[in-house]
Parts: C-alpha cells; structure tokens; sequence
C-alpha cells in the first residue's frame, strides 16, 4: 500500500485543485517523471489558467504552511507538496508510537492556533479524523488510525499560495 500512496495522493490533489470548466474543454500539457534511484514522483501540469506542480516520495522535503508542523517524533512514510495558482500545501503520511487521540489533539491546537476552526471530528473504532477550513480557504484534515501497535497519520493542509511567504 505504502508503494501506491504518492499515486494515490497525485489523484486525490489533482482532482481537489481542479478548477471549474464550463463549455470547451482547455488545452493541458505536463510532464510527469519517477526518479528510479528514490521512487520521488513528480508532475505538472500547465494550463491557460496556470500551472499546478506535485512532488511526492519518502525523501521529498516536508513544507508545511506555517504554522504546522510534523508530529514530534513521528517519522515520515511519505509527503507530497502541492501548488498551483490557488492552492499550496502538504499531505503528509506518519508513524508514530503516540495514541491517535493524542496526534488529534496536537494538529487540533495547531489549526485553532493559527486561526483554523475545527469543523468536523469523528472516533470511528479508534480512529480519529478531524477537519477544519477557515473564511480564506485554508484547511487541514487529519486521519490518524491505529495500526500494528503503532499510529499511522495522514494531515492534508491547504492554504492560498499567497500565505506560502515565498
């Protein structure tokens, strides 16, 4: 599973920062590349409209907005960053040795620290998934899932590129 997880979040990022076409359909081209040597993927994608870059694997470098920040002491399964012309942010997938009920509470400060009102939050059979999106289109979704004596953690934060500080 953990081989198909960059794929997967390619599919899953592409289809949320898709815009809205009405009519013709544009013209799109882009490039996507697998490095053999690390397994990172990476793709864009350019438009009329712009173009939108995704960089997911093991090794790619965690960029989170500010604000956020990787579980203490988890270690990093795999990350993929995300930009385009609306949206930018990270999904990050996590092990930790740490209760879901305790991931939950540390991204749960984080997002109401830095202004993000919690919307929804669920325990399903120990699982816990929270979400939350403030009035300027950040958000954060957060599952964290107990599995094998340990945590896995998956956080998908979006924010609007012009909060990135770049």
């Amino acid at each position: 599973m953990r081989r198909f997880a960059p794929v997967i979040a390619i599919a899953m990022l592409l289809s949320a920062c898709g815009s809205d076409v009405s009519g013709d359909q544009a013209e799109a081209s882009g490039e996507y590349a697998i490095d053999a040597e690390t397994g990172e993927t990476r793709m864009t994608i350019e438009t009329e409209n712009g173009s939108s870059t995704v960089r997911s694997g093991e090794n790619v470098p965690v960029e989170l907005p500010e604000g956020f920040s990787i579980y203490p002491g988890a270690a990093v399964i795999n990350n993929t960053n995300f930009k385009d012309a609306e949206t930018y942010g990270s999904m990050l997938v996590m092990e930790t040795q740490d209760s879901p009920e305790d991931v939950a509470a540390f991204y749960r400060k984080q997002a109401e620290d830095v202004g993000i009102p919690i919307e929804f939050e669920m325990d399903s059979e120990g699982a816990q998934i929270l979400g939350g999106k403030d009035g300027t289109g950040r958000t954060i979704t957060l599952n964290a899932t107990p599995e094998a004596g340990a945590t896995m953690a998956q956080l998908l934060v979006g924010f609007d590129p012009a909060m990135a500080g770049d």
